[in-house]
């Protein structure tokens, strides 16, 4: 722990390749801003048993996510990077705090009426994932949550929650906020909607120069205008408006050349990160999970001791 700075606190799913909506919403924003921070990055692998059911994809996304960490710029030195299987005491939390909600505060959640709506399995997981969340939020103490702006609630109903067990049982858990990096909260995908594994619109982060080519290709225009919106709003990722403006003024109506400048662009930006992380062993990747987890333990067992003498456990 850093004595003296605000805690930090993220977490990814990993649920799968991740895309440039997961970096420009979530990573580029923490490692920004991480080192400022007492920071603490979780691996949400039991959030992703909610929908991903395949073990051997599962310890394999596991893998990736932590190389995924460090090639975006994570220093495992200066941040706590864990597993959350690994820190037994998040589901013992979410239990508790389970007995504290009520089921109409959970049915309120935007992600599990976004995902019923699109005809997605309704387990209790996924019904009971805020709790959860807010458990692995609150362990920890936690000052700020940088989130994209469709998470927000998420922090919303992390503080709800640590207001409800405080009412109950005395002052525990620190009311958290939210960080959201205006402009980028929500990243478009190559429908122009919010970019997302789920509506196969993306493009891979880590992809190769043909994967993100055949990507950016496959982003929709409109063909009454005289600049490919779509294409722009995602290039203004990697360029400033100052920079794009010529480029879109020489490419007047032609689309093909304005993705492929995207093409370019995305690329270059991409390439140094994805060298970086073909660099990163097996062994790399379990040293850092087990000094993470062995720390985070230790903070989370902390908090633990004292909730469980407040809602009276302890003997």
């Amino acid at each position: 722990m850093i004595r003296g700075k605000q805690k930090l606190f993220t977490g990814l799913q990993p649920s799968g390749a991740l895309h440039i909506g997961n970096y420009f919403g979530v990573l580029k924003p923490l490692v920004d801003m991480y080192e400022g921070f007492d920071s603490r990055v979780m691996v949400a692998d039991y959030h992703a048993l909610t929908t991903l059911k395949d073990a051997d994809k599962l310890h394999a996304n596991i893998m990736d996510i932590v190389r995924d960490y460090v090639a975006v710029g994570l220093d495992p030195k200066k941040a706590l990077i864990f597993k959350q299987s690994d820190v037994p005491q998040h589901t013992e939390l979410t239990w508790i705090y389970n007995c504290v909600v009520t089921t109409a505060f959970l049915e309120l959640a935007h992600a599990y009426k976004d995902k019923r709506a699109r005809g997605l399995e309704s387990n209790a997981g996924l019904f009971d994932y805020p709790v959860l969340m807010a458990a692995d939020i609150l362990l920890y103490d936690t000052d700020i949550v940088p989130v994209g702006q469709d998470q927000k609630q998420h922090v919303e109903y992390a503080r709800e929650i640590a207001t409800k067990f405080n009412t109950t049982w005395g002052e525990a858990f620190k009311e958290p906020k939210e960080k959201i990096l205006e402009g980028v909260a929500i990243v478009p995908g190559t429908d122009g909607k919010k970019m997302s594994k789920s509506y196969g619109n993306t493009i891979p982060l880590f992809g190769s120069k043909d994967e993100i080519a055949k990507a950016v290709m496959s982003i929709i225009t409109d063909s009454s205008g005289e600049s490919p919106s779509n294409v722009y709003n995602i290039h203004r990722l990697f360029k400033s408006e100052r920079e794009l403006a010529p480029v879109y003024k020489a490419n007047k109506g032609n689309y093909k050349a304005s993705k492929e400048a995207l093409i370019q662009d995305a690329e270059e930006f991409i390439a140094p990160m994805r060298k970086k992380r073909e660099s990163i062993t097996d062994a790399d990747v379990r040293e850092i999970l087990h000094d993470g987890g062995e720390k985070a333990r230790e903070i989370a067992e902390e908090k633990m001791t004292d909730v469980r003498r407040r809602v009276g456990v302890s003997i």
